[in-house]
């Protein structure tokens, strides 16, 4: 078994053979990020191109991101024990009326590598969600996607309530329509165009 299987069974669609390749390197001693980078993360890179030209629908987007979702379980013990320390817990959603889910599941996946504890809430996500779980989980940043533009006002109704109740509360937010002069506008505190960028934003906002 080799990263390039675990990439192609993602692509498949195939949940246990990519369970398999993801134990079968953990076996052999491979560097965890490195599974994760190559062969999960950079698999949903792909799906996601193949859905942005039209070779993928919702379906296989879907079950490709159930497929990677199923290796991901497999590493997370493995993610944990890598980190001597937690670096925060993050709450990462797609706002309400949206949903739309593969770049907020690659920024969780790279969150969780990174060794942050994530609570995804999934899609369709509203303001109350956000900062309901955020204060039950204790949790100091709050990520949002959007990748339509007719969503994006959740995210700065989101940022108003946290203002509003005067929670000690970080927001980053991102999506393919969500641009900086846009998170400045609503008063985010962190924006990014990437997963990896996410990660370098997430870092700073909980140091």
């Amino acid at each position: 078994m080799s990263l390039e299987k675990i990439y192609n069974a993602v692509i498949d669609m195939d949940n246990d053979t990519v369970v398999e390749g993801v134990q079968a390197e953990l076996d052999k001693g491979t560097d965890i990020s490195k599974i994760l980078n190559e062969g999960l993360i950079g698999a949903m890179d792909e799906v996601g191109r193949r859905f942005s030209e039209g070779e993928f629908f919702v379906p296989e987007m879907l079950m490709a991101a159930k497929a990677m979702k199923a290796g991901l379980d497999v590493l997370k013990p493995h993610l944990a024990k890598g980190q001597s320390e937690g670096k925060g817990t993050v709450i990462i959603g797609t706002v309400k009326g949206d949903l739309h889910d593969i770049g907020k599941n690659r920024v969780a996946m790279m969150l969780e590598g990174a060794g942050f504890e994530v609570v995804d809430l999934g899609v369709d996500v509203d303001a109350a969600k956000f900062i309901e779980t955020a204060k039950e989980r204790n949790a100091k940043l709050i990520a949002m996607s959007a990748l339509l533009t007719t969503t994006m006002p959740g995210m700065e109704e989101t940022i108003k309530k946290i203002k509003a109740e005067g929670l000690d509360i970080k927001t980053m937010v991102g999506g393919a329509p969500v641009t900086k002069a846009f998170a400045d506008k609503i008063g985010a505190d962190g924006w990014s165009e990437d997963g990896p960028g996410a990660v370098e934003v997430a870092r700073k906002l909980l140091a």
